[in-house]
């Protein structure tokens, strides 16, 4: 795909490429030179070269290494945005958390507004969403090195929607292996309670928690509960056709605070082509149950196999109706390992983009602000997720694990604990198996490496 001399940066630079459809079918070249205090790079699409110089300054190899893939990727972006005359949202940004990159040089420079336009081309209005959601993470945003979040992760579903690439099994074909789970998870959750520090909320994620039976799922709440000092408790409930009002008052009775219950889309037409097995009225229902008990957060997904911008809009205007303290709008990702990747491979991005600016429009005018987006693969339009709030209803979870600025003690297979260092200038993982069974027959071996990670 691309001839680069830079071998470690030549992911990054196919990251690059695959912002453009098309882009994977040509013949690109790539050379770097470095002189005192400049990098050249010099690209070759299809024969037509293109070179761009930079004057850098950088102390100590970290930071000349960091720099050397910013601007390479930078000129192969550059390079390729004229070879196909299009600007794309985002500019030469690949990696997932753009406010992070805003955060970095604000703490450098004092501002990050010129960067992200001028240097790294992205359009002013990406670069405002940035600053609207700095500005709403102001009072949760805090680096603190002992500040510290409680993942539990449930990998059970009550089905599989075409879009999911997780590792979450079907919680009926896979009952024999649900308490055997569950004794496992409990007795994590018990043994890692001892590396929190400074608490700053608790993660109840899958999966779907509520797939499991109430006995199940009391068990873990009752482990996790004993952690708890007052803080955020968020519970994935997720699908509205799991959630009943046995689940909830378990919820509520052990201290959570906030469920999502996600819709993804209010249209019964393209929920059943999904795979999930409810209906809009199911939300609803869900949703009136739950509301006076709970800060809720509902997801939705512009770009759904099938579905319009009139799909989408009446999505949207439906969930804003329901007045939820949190909405949170996915652009499709196919991802690898989902049904949906073996039919389709790229998405349409004009679409999904009116999609995903109506969005904005509407919330942001209905009283809800941005405060945290994330980016992905392989995303419609190469666009991003946005999660929105109402004043003061902000999940600090998700500022935290988008903006990488507190530990994360997580439990689970496929759960990754971290540890950071320096307000997040460093940071340290630990990912336990991704399925079940690798996940069970390593118990002892997972305890070692987490008391040895969190230096117990």
């Amino acid at each position: 795909m691309i001839d680069t001399d830079l071998v470690f940066c030549q992911n990054e630079l196919i990251d690059v490429i695959n912002l453009f459809n098309g882009a994977e079918n040509l013949k690109i070249r790539h050379r770097f030179k470095k002189s005192e205090n400049k990098f050249v790079n010099t690209v070759t699409v299809d024969g037509q070269v293109y070179a761009y110089g930079n004057f850098v300054c950088f102390d100590g190899e970290i930071e000349e290494k960091r720099l050397t893939k910013r601007y390479a990727k930078l000129s192969l972006y550059k390079a390729l945005s004229k070879h196909f005359n299009v600007e794309l949202p985002w500019g030469a940004l690949t990696g997932i958390r753009p406010t992070k990159l805003a955060y970095q040089q604000l703490e450098k420079t004092g501002e990050f507004k010129e960067f992200f336009t001028d240097v790294m081309k992205v359009s002013k209005e990406k670069t405002q969403l940035v600053e609207q959601v700095i500005d709403t993470q102001k009072g949760i945003y805090e680096t603190n090195d002992d500040n510290t979040d409680f993942f539990v992760f449930v990998p059970f579903c009550p089905s599989r929607c075409k879009y999911c690439s997780f590792i979450c099994a079907d919680v009926k074909s896979s009952q024999k292996y649900v308490e055997q789970y569950v004794d496992a998870l409990v007795e994590e959750i018990e043994y890692s309670k001892r590396f929190v520090k400074r608490l700053r909320s608790i993660y109840v994620g899958g999966g779907t928690p509520v797939s499991l039976e109430d006995r199940q799922l009391e068990r873990i709440l009752r482990a996790v509960s004993k952690i708890n000092t007052g803080v955020e408790f968020t519970v994935e409930a997720g699908r509205p056709d799991r959630i009943t009002k046995s689940n909830l008052k378990l919820l509520k009775d052990y201290g959570v605070t906030r469920i999502c219950i996600n819709p993804q889309t209010f249209n019964n037409k393209t929920l059943e082509l999904l795979g999930r097995n409810h209906t809009a009225q199911d939300v609803f229902d869900t949703y009136e149950m739950a509301k006076s008990d709970f800060s809720i957060n509902m997801d939705l997904i512009a770009g759904l196999t099938g579905e319009s911008f009139e799909d989408f809009k009446f999505s949207l205007d439906t969930a804003k109706s329901l007045s939820p303290d949190n909405i949170t709008v996915h652009t499709l990702c196919i991802k690898k390992g989902s049904k949906l990747a073996e039919t389709e491979s790229r998405l349409s991005g004009k679409i999904v983009a009116d999609m995903v600016d109506y969005a904005r429009e509407q919330l942001t005018n209905g009283g809800y602000s941005p405060y945290y987006l994330y980016r992905q693969k392989y995303m419609a339009g190469n666009l991003e997720n946005v999660g929105y709030t109402k004043k003061g209803k902000a999940c600090i979870y998700n500022v935290n694990v988008m903006e990488e600025i507190s530990n994360t003690v997580a439990c689970g297979a496929n759960a990754i604990s971290k540890r950071v260092y320096n307000g997040g200038e460093r940071i340290e993982r630990l990912a336990t198996p991704k399925d079940v069974l690798t996940y069970l027959n390593k118990r002892d071996i997972i305890r070692e490496q987490k008391e040895k990670f969190f230096e117990f």
